[in-house]
């Protein structure tokens, strides 16, 4: 008694069943590739540096009508990085807290991505940093290097 499959395998030829077989899995392990995860690329878009212990801030009004409020936070790196200015009206963090500058990169798909950097402690109170430091007057990418 013959089943089915031993009449369609006998029909079709096992050379042609062996080659639809290589062809389907060379296929799933190519795509298979093509959309797993680099870890080393998820490092690369966003990093956390270490800037210090949050001692002080002080913060400035706008020096016209449209222009930002920003703080001036002082660390206990301050003579390393200088003060960090970011944007805000007040800062939330605690004397003591440990401080970090995040760097995330925006990349629309066409080239031309962008950094971005905030300063946060190790809970969820956070601020968008400005492009430069307050003492020294450089980028504040130059932190990452």
């Amino acid at each position: 008694m013959e089943t089915d499959f031993g009449r369609i395998l006998r029909g079709v030829g096992i050379s042609k069943i062996l080659c639809l077989l290589i062809l389907l899995y060379t296929a799933s392990c190519s795509s298979f590739r093509l959309f797993t995860p680099q870890p080393e690329d998820e490092e690369f878009f966003i990093s956390r540096k270490y800037v210090g212990v949050f001692l002080d801030y002080r913060q400035t009004g706008p020096d016209d009508l449209a222009g930002p409020n920003l703080i001036w936070i002082k660390t206990s790196m301050e003579d390393q990085y200088g003060k960090i200015s970011a944007y805000g009206k007040k800062c939330d963090f605690t004397v003591g807290e440990r401080l970090f500058l995040r760097r995330t990169l925006y990349d629309p798909g066409i080239g031309a991505g962008f950094w971005e950097y905030t300063i946060e402690n190790d809970s969820a109170v956070s601020y968008k940093a400005t492009d430069f430091q307050y003492d020294h007057k450089v980028l504040t990418e130059t932190i990452f290097n």
